[in-house]
């Protein structure tokens, strides 16, 4: 692991996104929850929640860290032959490394969630477009910085 001993602790933030293609039908079932397996929103949202927490023991040489704040939110966009479901977590941390790691880890552990609790009706669904979309660093009490 990288040595971050000798940085200061500050607020640090990281938002990521992603999405699921999916057919419009399978997000219908979504909304209406009548998937199989169940409410497939909730069980994402905890999934990604969970994987946020979890990056210190999954990814190796990440420092594990106690997150202030994770959360991850969904998008449904209908859409002609092909919907899709925008998924976008947030995570932060006081502390002197970034949570870039444990957003990313969160969007991609509610997007195969997604992917496994409804891949019965549907096996076209595409997980894309992984990725960080912004971090900040701000000393307490600051508003935020880079």
């Amino acid at each position: 692991m990288v040595d971050v001993s000798r940085k200061p602790e500050t607020l640090r933030r990281a938002v990521a996104r992603g999405r699921v293609t999916l057919r419009p039908r399978t997000l219908e079932l979504i909304a209406r929850r009548a998937i199989a397996k169940g409410d497939v929103f909730s069980a994402a949202r905890i999934a990604g929640i969970m994987a946020a927490k979890g990056v210190g023991t999954t990814i190796p040489l990440c420092h594990p860290l106690c997150l202030a704040h994770a959360e991850v939110d969904f998008i449904p966009r209908p859409a002609g032959r092909r919907a899709r479901i925008d998924i976008e977590a947030s995570a932060s941390v006081v502390g002197r490394t970034g949570v870039e790691m444990e957003a990313l880890a969160a969007v991609a552990a509610a997007a195969l969630t997604i992917y496994d609790m409804c891949k019965a009706v549907d096996d076209s669904m595409r997980i894309t477009g992984i990725r960080l979309v912004r971090k900040t660093s701000a000393a307490a009490g600051e508003a935020s910085g880079a």
